[in-house]
């Protein structure tokens, strides 16, 4: 018989992201962010590749990417909605971590399963961050993945794409629960 963590499991199935519009301050000190980021950490990274990095932008740091947006939105003909809905995801933000899927040449495992493996990474940061009480959200956005803005905004290097934006900071209400995949649905027990 397995050794069970009941309240583990129970977080898992009650676990709801926080819209980030409605987290504000106080949002995690250094401190307050090291464990969760170390929980993050430990997501399965494909012998030891480590196919991932953190860039922790404060509120001052998402102002500087977010007065950014409009100018590069307006190159790329981003409609001026979606323009001002990027811009005001990093604006209105007091703390995000960028997930930076920095895959590593090596013949033996596959671009894609690196690329899985910053998907995790993202998930188990949103999961720790809710689990240490606070609330939080992951996005991404059409500026998350046009690289020059990212290498411009975020210094990232070749290669490198926005594995996603955990933002992370204080809840101020308790969305409703929303629906959940039908089980029956999506699983084929054909084969069981």
């Amino acid at each position: 018989m397995p050794h069970a963590n009941p309240a583990a499991l129970e977080f898992l199935l009650n676990r709801r992201s926080r819209p980030a519009k409605t987290l504000t301050t106080p949002v995690p000190t250094r401190d307050e962010l090291i464990p969760i980021l170390t929980a993050a950490a430990r997501t399965p990274d494909h012998g030891k590749l480590e196919p991932w990095r953190f860039i922790v932008l404060g509120h001052g740091a998402l102002q500087e990417i977010a007065a950014k947006i409009p100018a590069r939105g307006a190159a790329l003909g981003i409609e001026d909605e979606k323009i001002e809905k990027a811009q005001r995801q990093y604006a209105d933000a007091h703390l995000a971590v960028v997930v930076v899927a920095a895959p590593k040449e090596n013949p033996k495992i596959p671009l894609i399963e690196q690329l899985y493996s910053a998907g995790a990474v993202c998930l188990a940061l949103l999961n720790a961050a809710l689990a240490a009480g606070w609330g939080a959200n992951w996005l991404s956005g059409w500026a998350s993945h046009d690289p020059d803005f990212c290498r411009d905004a975020l210094n990232l290097g070749e290669g490198e794409t926005v594995a996603g934006l955990i933002h992370i900071g204080s809840q101020t209400n308790t969305p409703p629960e929303r629906p959940r995949p039908d089980l029956d649905a999506i699983t084929d027990w054909s084969r069981a």
